[in-house]
């Protein structure tokens, strides 16, 4: 058996004196295993670290069997990993997420979002709100999605600000208002259409919504318990809104008659950054059919950033289970 992959590593355990068992993502084989000989050797230990995409070759006589990995490195981004607090907690964060789900199980739509929020690790705003949408994926996948997209009780799509407990569904001011003490409140850029961005407070009520329904449909069921880097992730990513809160942008200068207006180059590494953010929602909110609030009419195509006009029609979802 034998097979070729693209892959991102997400843990490393030693096994004997000089090789290391691999934990990979793969793109359309899951989360696998399997065991590197001189993995412990000074060529391979800057390649395996957590976060760092590889190309995989896995062998082995049967399927069902540990194997063997060949890794060549793609992309090494374990050193820029280090160098703020919310990206350690992250990427440890996010190997746990997977770890959840069954090995050997493709996923693919969670493998390109893993990819594309490990490289926007660094600006917090964006690493906390794609966080997020990254653990109701996993818990769309687990079989406990939520629908934030319509009221529960009206089937009314507007000025939804609660979460039932009980259903994982959405509830709009005004059937919500005589039991809002026992509903979890709806973070604004969660909700369809919003365009409002994430600040400190919704948030840490998104954490908050999603620890919930982790907690009570996988955790508890399970026996675990949330581990600490969640934990330091949120509170890495908290601290940090708070220090550098989302900027306000600047109205537009106003120009006199016989002013001249001087063009500046443009900004190529915020427009990369940016374009590389509605991508992320885009590949994760694919599979609950929403659209991101900024980016309603883009989507993320292999590894390049493309911004192509789609139908912007929200994606039937099956709510009968």
């Amino acid at each position: 058996m034998q097979w070729q992959d693209e892959a991102i590593i997400i843990g490393v355990k030693r096994h004997g004196e000089t090789s290391v068992i691999a934990e990979l993502m793969t793109r359309d084989r899951g989360r696998h295993l399997g065991m590197v000989r001189s993995g412990r050797s000074r060529a391979m230990q800057p390649v395996l670290q957590p976060g760092n995409r590889v190309e995989a070759v896995w062998r082995a006589r049967l399927d069902e069997h540990l194997g063997e990995f060949k890794l060549e490195p793609l992309q090494l981004r374990a050193a820029r990993l280090m160098e703020t607090a919310t990206a350690v907690y992250g990427v440890q964060a996010m190997g746990a997420l997977l770890r959840l789900l069954p090995e050997r199980d493709p996923h693919p739509h969670l493998f390109e979002a893993l990819d594309v929020i490990l490289d926007t690790m660094d600006d917090p705003s964006d690493a906390g709100e794609l966080f997020v949408r990254f653990e109701l994926a996993v818990l769309n996948d687990l079989g406990y999605g939520l629908d934030l997209t319509e009221c529960a009780a009206t089937g009314v799509r507007q000025d939804l600000i609660y979460v039932s407990p009980k259903s994982g569904r959405a509830v709009c001011r005004t059937a919500g208002a005589p039991y809002a003490e026992r509903l979890l409140p709806l973070p604004p850029f969660l909700g369809e259409g919003a365009a409002a961005a994430a600040n400190r407070e919704t948030m840490a009520a998104a954490f908050r919504l999603t620890g919930f329904f982790l907690h009570r449909h996988v955790y508890e069921p399970r026996g675990l318990t949330q581990g600490a880097a969640r934990e330091g992730f949120v509170q890495a990513a908290l601290k940090a809104l708070s220090l550098f809160p989302v900027p306000v942008p600047a109205p537009a200068p106003v120009l006199t008659a016989g002013a001249k207006s001087r063009r500046r180059a443009p900004d190529r590494r915020a427009d990369a950054r940016h374009g590389l953010h509605h991508g992320a929602c885009m590949t994760m909110l694919a599979r609950w059919g929403q659209a991101h609030p900024k980016s309603g009419t883009m989507r993320y195509v292999g590894r390049t950033i493309s911004c192509r006009r789609i139908s912007t029609s929200p994606v039937q979802r099956d709510t009968s289970v």
